[in-house]
This record gives C-alpha cells, sequence and structure tokens, in this order.
C-alpha cells in the first residue's frame, strides 16, 4: 500500500515555503506521496485565536533570520517579501480550483507562486502583478481568475480549511502521518522518522 501524509498550506507561509522544497526529500526518503491540502491560513488563525509571529516585532524580527538558516540548511533561495502579509484568497483558490480539476500544470503553479513571494519578492497582493507572474508562466490568468471564482472552488477551500481546524491545525505548514500531527517545517525529520516507523 502507497504510504501518504498530509500536508496543510497556505502560500502566504514563509515557513510552508520552506517545507514545500523539501517535500521531495520526505518522499524520496520514504516512498511517501503527500496529499497537498490547501487552506486559508486567515481562517485557520480566525478559527483557533492565533495570530502570525511577524505580528510581535522582536519574534518576527528573529523567525526571518532563523528561517534564512534554514533556507541555506536546504539550499534553496529565500528573500523576505517587503509587502508582507500577501492576501491570499484568491490565489488559494487557483490552486483549489486546479487541483478539483487534477491540472497536470498544479506542480508549476505551486512553485510559481511560491517562488513570486518569497524568491522574487513580488507584491502579490496586486491583481496586476498576479496576472503577470501567471501569464509569464504560462497560464490563462483570466481562467485562473474564474477558477478561482466558481461558487463549487471557493466551497472546497473552505471546507478543507474547517476540516483543517477540526483536526487541530493552528497554523501552516502542518502535516499528518496518519493521525499524528506535525506542525512547522522545522518538523520535517518528525515525518520522515514517522514515515519509516
Amino acid at each position: 500500500m502507497q504510504k501518504t501524509f498530509d500536508f496543510y498550506y497556505d502560500f502566504g507561509s514563509l515557513a510552508a515555503y520552506l517545507a514545500h522544497t523539501q517535500l521531495p526529500r520526505i518522499s524520496e526518503q520514504n516512498g511517501a506521496t503527500p496529499i497537498m491540502l490547501p487552506m486559508l491560513l486567515g481562517g485557520v488563525f480566525q478559527a483557533t485565536g492565533n495570530s502570525a509571529p511577524m505580528t510581535v516585532p522582536a519574534k518576527g524580527k528573529y523567525l526571518i533570520t532563523d528561517m534564512q538558516r534554514y533556507a541555506k540548511s536546504y539550499g534553496v533561495p529565500l528573500n523576505f517579501n517587503p509587502f508582507f502579509p500577501i492576501i491570499t484568497t484568491t490565489l488559494m483558490r487557483m490552486v483549489t480550483g486546479l487541483q478539483m480539476r487534477s491540472d497536470p500544470q498544479l506542480p508549476h503553479f505551486l512553485h510559481t507562486v511560491y517562488a513570486a513571494i518569497w524568491v522574487d519578492s513580488l507584491n502579490m497582493n496586486d491583481p496586476a502583478v498576479v496576472t503577470e507572474v501567471v501569464t509569464r508562466a504560462g497560464f490563462a490568468a483570466a481562467e485562473l481568475l474564474a477558477l478561482a471564482n466558481e461558487q463549487a472552488t471557493k466551497d472546497q477551500l473552505k471546507a478543507v480549511t474547517m476540516r483543517a481546524v477540526e483536526r487541530g491545525v493552528f497554523g501552516a505548514p502542518t502535516f499528518f502521518v496518519g493521525d499524528d500531527m506535525y506542525w512547522g517545517q522545522d518538523r520535517i525529520e518528525q515525518v520522515i522518522a514517522a514515515l519509516k516507523a
């Protein structure tokens, strides 16, 4: 039986970006397939009373340094986005819509958006910038926006977000191996160990 693990994420989370870059390593070491679960982190925060670490100045300053250390150890690029926080509702609806129709370009879309936010430091709060980024990546921006605005897409994203809260999720990224939850990109080694068990 194919091993799987759940991966809850939101493009607006710097830690989720770093975790996303390590999904291939987790899969290679365990032969496990990630079940990608896009959620609205803002909705999770609202439901759980949590807030972004960046809202605490001293913690936010340290977090940037800490994440840069992890990026260096992973060998991946990282630049803090000066336009943070990025309001990701439309972007998360786009990825949900692509997932719902099993679009083979989904991994490319994930890479494109994560890179735009956390490598190129673009203002993905600006619809014109989003249009330029996705168009340059080979997507039809109008089609993606229409997909994001479909009621079924909105309902699916909301359902996944609420299910995450029901499972105990309070931040991103969050992994599940079976019923065991692991929060944060710094829990990757624990996820790998759990998949080997």
